[in-house]
């Protein structure tokens, strides 16, 4: 039933004429009424189609950086298969990945001159649908192409709907009575309303069913749920949300069909929004970036506790009013509209009026109910000129939100004056999105980073990963090593991690085999596995071998991978336990321990003073070939004061040397301020730690992380003058670089250690 046919002309006419008039006054580019991105910015798009890459953190977290397109993106996922996904950036830009991994760009043909506000919906047969306005001077609608296999192939494109400005589309993903009907909304062209159409032909086809007459702005929407009252039928409510009233005072009107989009029933008007941040030329901005109060809705097609609730989230300022900053808010009606519950804010910063949170979007998972959320965040910086995007999610129908996550693994600035884009404010995009299928979901966005439209996607909820060693060494033959994987964190991940590691290429002798000991999936996290790597039927061909390591989800999403760069070389002649270096007066009393000799003839030492070259001092016989600990030592005397180097020179038996096992030890005669390389380096997980001090005094020994923060205190007390050792057990800590610093009296010195696990 239409409760508002009676007036349809008389409106219709009206709205006319004060568009007609606002066209005199506005360029289209300038227009706060309309939200379709001008010609003039269409004709500078910088698209760039350099290889996608994996963005990672030194804490293990991925971004994928898609290259760069121009904003407003949108992103669908595969009910069916939920590592095919298929996101669309402006102007028509398109990047799909059939793993959840790899990604590729292409840049479909629409038979038409595409416009942008690109967006896309999966039905439940496993049908693409991808929609984009077109025309040539002016918007005249959209068009749609439809895809069986993620975006590989198309079909021709078909007019979806006729419109001046901002489509949606929705596909009906459930089994009822109106399966697979996809559903569009747009502006009408002559700017009177909100028009929306359907397929029931798998978008061969399309009618336009009803247009919304009223003050149009730019932002209705369409979803899909089922009809809970009075019953249960699959995709038996269909919703649309218009945008209307006045720019800074947002009426969101809501409608519903329950007949597959044949007839429409009007449900209730809301004044829910008003500024976002400040009105800048008679737009929304925040920081000089466009924005838009849009009413986002979801419905709840799960057969949860909360199934057909119908969701609305959108951004405000909070408080009310021009110039202050906006919050994510969160609405439930459980009438199909008709009444809503109160706001629920979705951002957690503790001083939510200090800091900009807006750029919503939202999905309500299809299989769990979840409601997720995000949207761009600036509680990470005093000036709040920059942003993370942030997300949540909701398991109780909307009533709470979880802990906000960052999703974006680098803050950006949000005034981005070299992306490409033009107005004041700066049209950086009006949307993005978030799809999920079993309660773990995408989202996708336009980052700038690095000062331009990046084409940004990331998992949530999610793992870190990491790999240690990344290149470790093996012996070509009958030879074990362990490679760990690691999850230092998650963000809210709660599901099983599950590893798996392949060899990219075979040797062309010889067996490098690859297994889990103790498993290949993690449930508690932070956590660790071990892959482990073994060489037999050798000697192996010597050289590099790529190891690909694989961590995902139990439906295969989030994903993530690694890579391992494993060096096959021959038996190491002498595998070193220690050498250190004692100096007394002027004797220097060098000592080392073997685990295990090969052919080892033995060892000539060799002594170096500051600004000298290296000069043979002596000789010590090795034991040939063990397996058992050997001690060695060698006493050089009559040494004048100053600093010296020693090093050992392996000598096999057939005469060659070996210089991969040149260790050198930096020591100096009494009464002198000096601090030696720890050995050994790297370490795992003890080193030691010589030096020595010339006067009485306080000694401090400390460690630094890379960032020169203070991670341990080895020593810190006062010494008599004279030489020390010092044991630095690192077990508690990371693999990575770090840095040692003596100081005493007026010494300091500093030197670099690695911590290899």
């Amino acid at each position: 039933m239409y409760i508002f046919n009676n007036f349809k002309a008389a409106y219709f006419i009206i709205s006319i004429l004060l568009f007609t008039a606002a066209g005199n006054i506005f360029a289209q580019g300038d227009n706060p009424n309309v939200d379709a991105v001008p010609i003039e910015y269409l004709e500078n798009i910088n698209y760039d189609d350099s290889p996608w890459m994996v963005i990672t953190t030194s804490d293990g977290f991925d971004n994928f950086n898609l290259g760069v397109d121009f904003a407003e993106p949108h992103i669908s996922q595969n009910p069916n298969n939920p590592v095919e996904y298929f996101n669309a950036y402006n102007i028509n830009g398109t990047w799909r990945t059939n793993d959840g991994h790899d990604w590729v760009h292409t840049f479909p043909s629409f038979g038409a001159t595409m416009r942008g506000d690109p967006v896309t919906a999966y039905d439940s047969l496993g049908n693409l649908y991808y929609e984009n306005m077109y025309g040539g001077g002016s918007v005249l609608g959209c068009k749609v192409i439809v895809s069986t296999d993620n975006g590989l192939t198309w079909s021709a494109g078909v007019t979806s709907i006729a419109g001046g400005d901002k489509n949606w589309i929705a596909a009906d993903q459930t089994s009822g009575p109106y399966a697979n009907y996809v559903y569009t909304t747009m502006t009408t062209t002559s700017f009177n309303g909100h028009a929306v159409a359907r397929s029931t032909d798998n978008g061969a086809t399309w009618q336009t069913m009803q247009t919304f007459f009223a003050s149009p702005l730019p932002g209705a929407m369409v979803a899909v749920g089922p009809n809970v009252i009075g019953g249960d039928v699959p995709g038996g409510a269909v919703y649309v949300v218009t945008n209307t009233g006045s720019t800074f005072s947002s009426v969101y009107k809501f409608y519903v069909s329950t007949d597959g989009g044949q007839n429409w029933t009007f449900k209730s008007s809301q004044n829910f929004a008003g500024y976002v941040g400040t009105n800048v030329s008679g737009r929304h901005s925040v920081q000089n970036m466009r924005t838009r109060p849009y009413p986002f809705i979801a419905a709840d097609n799960s057969y949860g506790p909360y199934r057909g609730r119908l969701y609305l989230v959108y951004a405000s300022n909070d408080p009310p009013g021009n110039g202050n900053k906006p919050d994510i808010f969160s609405r439930y009606s459980t009438d199909q509209g008709a009444t809503w519950s109160a706001p629920v804010k979705v951002n957690d910063d503790a001083n939510t009026q200090n800091n900009h949170q807006w750029h919503p979007s939202i999905w309500c998972d299809k299989q769990t109910g979840r409601l997720f959320v995000k949207w761009l965040d600036s509680r990470d910086t005093p000036t709040s000129d920059s942003v993370y995007v942030y997300a949540s999610y909701s398991d109780d129908g909307g009533q709470t939100f979880v802990t906000n996550q960052r999703i974006s693994n680098q803050k950006m600035k949000i005034n981005c004056n070299t992306c490409g884009g033009g107005g004041t404010p700066r049209y950086q995009g009006d949307y993005d999105a978030i799809v999920s299928v079993d309660g773990q979901a995408m989202a996708v966005w336009t980052d700038f980073r690095n000062g331009n439209f990046g084409s940004y996607v990331g998992y949530f909820p999610d793992f870190a990963m990491l790999v240690n060693p990344s290149n470790p060494i093996i012996e070509n033959d009958n030879d074990t090593i362990f490679v760990d994987i690691q999850v230092p964190d998650v963000r809210l991940y709660t599901s099983n991690a599950i590893f798996s590691a392949t060899l990219a290429s075979a040797p062309a002798q010889g067996t490098i085999t690859l297994d889990f000991p103790a498993g290949n999936v993690l449930n508690t996290f932070p956590g660790t596995v071990q892959i482990r790597v073994i060489t037999s039927n050798g000697p192996v061909t010597n050289g590099d071998y790529t190891i690909n390591i694989t961590g995902e989800g139990p439906n295969g999403t989030p994903v993530h991978r690694r890579t391992v760069i494993l060096s096959v070389q021959n038996p190491i002649p002498v595998e070193f336990v220690s050498f250190s270096a004692i100096s007394n007066n002027n004797t220097v009393l060098l000592s080392w321990k073997t685990a295990t000799e090969i052919n080892n003839q033995g060892f000539e030492i060799q002594r170096k003073r500051d600004g000298s070259d290296w000069n043979k001092v002596g000789f010590v016989a090795g034991y040939g070939t063990t397996t058992e600990v050997q001690s060695y030592s060698y006493r050089d005397e009559n040494l004048p004061s100053d600093r010296y180097l020693y090093r050992l020179k392996q000598i096999d038996y057939d005469g060659t040397v070996d210089y991969s096992n040149i260790v050198e030890v930096e020591v100096t005669p009494s009464n002198t301020y000096f601090l030696a390389q720890n050995y050994p380096n790297p370490f795992n997980p003890s080193t030691t730690i010589a030096f020595s001090i010339a006067d009485e005094g306080m000694v401090m020994l400390k460690v630094y992380d890379i960032l020169g923060n203070e991670v341990k205190t080895l020593l810190a007390e006062e010494k008599s003058a004279g030489e020390y050792k010092v044991t630095f057990d690192a077990s508690d800590l990371s693999s990575g670089v770090y840095y040692y610093q003596l100081t005493s009296g007026g010494f300091t010195s500093t030197k670099k250690l690695i911590l290899m696990k």
